[in-house]
């Protein structure tokens, strides 16, 4: 039985499609085995999101041979996808599948087999018309939660991103594929669904369906027990929708708003589609309708021109809204897009600075949230087992995404639990006592 390796790079709609074209090698007969093992075939689905991102997608292609120099290397993703990147993978791996085309993994390894030609497909994914992409899941690596991809594409072109030009225009699924997979994993026993997209906001835009339908028909879905959403705009977040989204139980009151920046100027500069007064009235009618959600976001730090008052700004309207986790991303300059050329590029020793300040500032705020759930009754999903001191745990989520911990002697995993949170056990991990 020939064996095959998969490694994804970036975000989690990678994560679902790295995972569907395992499931391809599955069905045709493959065995699937640890990237640092020897393997016939590797797969290294790439991110373009960062510098840093280009690099790491090089170097395990460059890992990949190095592990078996005989092997089949497949570049699959949005680095390929981007200006010249093809090219520049070609020489270093065999077969390169731009986005949209991966479900035509098979079909390409069979022919390189028979050919020993390296292979380039690599569609023009912004002049072309597309279709969504037909890739599904059975299961995940996961085995409690799931998530599903039911959007590709971003039509909002902000300054500082490249994902447009690799991902293409908006794409939705269709409500009918989505609910049938969903239906599937709760068969299979998944009791958390996960809705993920590239621009999760838009899921409809292009079919006639709309974001909050989904999510109202997968809550319908017996078996499934909790939802939640991947990342959203916050322009989505109106009274209807934050009223309509509380009357769904399975609802988990976790929610990421992308921000980017919390001061005018600096999203007038990125072609961000709000301003933070519109920003904090989402949050506003998220905690009006939800009781302690959980609302977390993405910063960039160091754009180009930002000074600091605008940083200051920022800091102190961070602080105000008062997220329960925050990801901090230092800017990176992407070749094609607006703010590559802007004046004003910021020094990486200044970068470094800010994204230190507002990372201890995000570790505050995260302890403070999860501070104010002591002495609360909570329900976790558990997960994994833990060992701490000798004594072994079970871990899971609360629907607000706090990581509890309980003390058992059973897996039960996949098992919901209901307790009291008593204290900080390790690190973010709380001690549930179970009642």
């Amino acid at each position: 039985m020939k064996k095959a390796a998969l490694h994804n790079l970036g975000c989690k709609v990678n994560a679902y499609e790295t995972e569907a074209m395992q499931q391809l090698l599955e069905n045709a007969g493959y065995e699937i085995v640890p990237f640092n093992q020897n393997a016939d075939i590797y797969v290294i689905n790439t991110c373009a999101v960062t510098n840093m991102a280009d690099r790491k997608s090089r170097q395990m292609i460059h890992r990949a041979k190095k592990l078996n120099p005989n092997a089949i290397v497949v570049a699959a993703g949005c680095y390929v996808q981007t200006k010249e990147a093809a090219g520049l993978v070609d020489r270093m791996a065999d077969i390169v599948i731009g986005n949209n085309k991966k479900h035509e993994l098979i079909r390409l390894i069979e022919q390189y087999e028979k050919t020993g030609r390296k292979t380039v497909e690599v569609c023009d994914i912004n002049r072309e018309k597309q279709e969504y992409e037909p890739l599904s899941l059975v299961r995940t690596a996961e085995h409690t939660r799931a998530f599903i991809k039911v959007q590709d594409g971003c039509d909002q072109f902000c300054s500082y991103c490249i994902i447009p030009f690799a991902r293409g225009r908006v794409r939705s699924r269709a409500l009918s594929q989505v609910l049938g997979e969903v239906e599937t994993l709760a068969a299979s026993g998944y009791q958390e669904i996960v809705l993920t997209g590239i621009h999760l906001s838009s899921y409809g835009k292009d079919n006639g369906e709309s974001l909050l339908g989904l999510i109202q028909k997968v809550h319908e879905i017996d078996g499934i027990s909790r939802i939640r959403l991947g990342s959203i705009e916050p322009r989505i977040v109106t009274e209807d929708f934050a009223r309509q989204l509380a009357a769904l139980p399975k609802v988990c009151p976790h929610f990421h708003l992308s921000l980017q920046s919390g001061c005018d100027s600096v999203l007038e500069r990125m072609n961000r589609r709000y301003r933070t007064a519109e920003y904090a009235a989402g949050c506003g009618l998220l905690r009006k309708y939800f009781v302690q959600p959980a609302i977390t976001t993405d910063v960039i730090v160091g754009f180009p021109g930002e000074t600091e008052e605008e940083f200051r700004v920022t800091k102190e309207y961070l602080e105000r809204i008062h997220f329960y986790e925050m990801h901090i991303f230092k800017y990176s300059a992407r070749d094609g897009t607006r703010a590559a050329a802007m004046e004003g590029q910021i020094p990486e020793p200044v970068k470094a600075a800010r994204s230190a300040s507002l990372l201890a500032l995000a570790d505050q705020m995260s302890k403070s949230f999860r501070d104010a759930y002591l002495g609360q009754r909570v329900t976790a999903l558990l997960e994994e087992p833990m060992f701490y001191e000798g004594v072994r745990y079970m871990t899971g989520y609360t629907p607000e995404y706090i990581r509890v911990a309980i003390r058992t002697e059973e897996s039960g995993a996949n098992r919901f639990v209901t307790g009291q949170i008593a204290r900080q056990l390790v690190g973010d991990i709380y001690l549930l006592v179970e009642f």
